[in-house]
């Protein structure tokens, strides 16, 4: 199965904004990525309207992506509840406004927040979180878009690490405008067996991300990535493959991903490998 290959533009800069988002997805576009991932990291930072415009030039697919910074948080506990759902609303309009049909990320607490849960702390938050995030699935139904809900290593949250855990906390209210955003780099340190795991979440899968098991470029890493491609077609998975990493200069997101060092020669040379591993992945499947 042929999968539209897109790039996260982290993988080169934050924040994305007005000023440097035109030559970044012409960029993109020129090294052939048929879908970007486009964060928004504060309302405002960019015009959903005029980056349409320079998408529609360029033909590459938007998938909408959420930066869940200090003080996001859908638990009470880590962060302000009605202004996260405020952002989210954002993220959904500007998904609307694009033409967008996912937005993807760690939608329940700050990235790099963890803290110890007793088993009935840990049902409560996933009540709260079900509480909070219901209503912005059905504004996302009414959009046109759907929530993809990542989960996370260990070492970035403590509250939703598993395919299984994503599952048994969000089950309820996945369907029309909520689903799972998966990402290989997680999936490969929370999963005893990582392609399983997407077998496991099946139809639930909304959004794909990938990238080498150190965060660099895929196909120079030790994942077992025809098992991957494989495991995809089983659940028949026909979204994009998003390649996200990171540059080490992003101050923000690079702390919270634990980038301290250069992941590939270039941050060009970390996507254009990526890129024709999987082109060529999929010829062969």
């Amino acid at each position: 199965m042929q999968r539209t290959i897109g790039v996260n533009t982290w993988v080169w800069t934050s924040p994305l904004t007005d000023e440097n988002v035109a030559p970044l997805l012409r960029r993109i576009a020129d090294m052939g990525f048929g879908a970007v991932e486009l964060p928004l990291e504060s309302p405002g930072d960019w015009d959903p309207a005029r980056v349409r415009e320079v998408l529609d030039e360029v033909g590459l697919a938007p998938v909408m992506v959420g930066a869940m910074g200090p003080g996001r948080s859908l638990l009470a506990q880590a962060g302000d509840v009605a202004a996260t759902q405020d952002y989210l609303r954002t993220c959904i309009r500007a998904a609307h406004t694009l033409g967008a049909r996912i937005v993807a990320g760690p939608f329940y607490a700050p990235t790099g927040a963890t803290w110890r849960m007793s088993l009935a702390e840990r049902a409560a938050a996933a009540r709260e979180l079900r509480e909070n995030l219901a209503p912005l699935r059905d504004e996302a139904v009414d959009a046109g878009v759907m929530l993809a809900v990542e989960p996370l290593n260990r070492y970035e949250t403590s509250l939703i690490n598993t395919v299984e855990q994503a599952l048994d906390v969000l089950g309820p209210i996945l369907g029309p405008g909520l689903g799972l955003a998966l990402d290989t780099y997680h999936l490969n340190i929370e999963e005893k067996r990582p392609n399983d795991a997407i077998r496991l979440a099946g139809e639930s899968i909304a959004h794909v991300q990938v990238c080498g098991n150190d965060r660099g470029a895929v196909g120079d890493d030790h994942t077992d990535w025809p098992g991957v491609i494989q495991a995809l077609d089983d659940v028949n998975y026909t979204g994009v493959l998003g390649l996200e990493s990171f540059t080490g200069e992003n101050a923000t997101i690079a702390v919270a991903a634990s980038v301290w060092r250069p992941l590939a020669s270039s941050q060009d040379a970390l996507a254009e490998r990526s890129l024709a591993y999987l082109n060529d992945l999929q010829k062969e499947d």
